[in-house]
């Protein structure tokens, strides 16, 4: 059973992740879990949100001329940048710059700035 600080955490990683570009309305069950399952391993909301901010960053700012990707169908395609992030933090202040970056292009919603953790 979550407490409620858990239940706050894995709310809020969702609420961003159904806030962004190219991903389903609502989270599956499977999303869920894996946000239960950063939650258990302490993954800071600040790495989480940089992971979202560059996932949507490196996909929304690409060369026009590519051809458009798949939407995302799931909180597990960030895994991967969220355990880049953990193994290679990003420099101070890249997450604002890229949060602004993105706020200039017009691409809504970006996550709002995670508490540091």
């Amino acid at each position: 059973m979550m407490d409620q600080d858990s239940s706050g955490y894995v709310d809020k990683i969702l609420d961003w992740y159904v806030g962004l570009p190219d991903t389903p309305m609502r989270p599956s069950r499977y999303d869920r879990k894996l946000a239960i399952e950063l939650c258990r391993r302490q993954v800071p909301l600040a790495v989480v949100e940089s992971a979202f901010l560059l996932a949507t960053a490196r996909r929304r700012l690409r060369d026009p001329s590519l051809a458009p990707l798949p939407p995302v169908r799931s909180l597990h395609y960030f895994l991967p940048l969220i355990e880049e992030i953990l193994a290679a933090p990003l420099p101070k202040g890249y997450p604002d710059y890229l949060r602004d970056k993105l706020r200039r292009h017009h691409i809504y919603p970006a996550p709002k700035p995670a508490n540091p953790s």
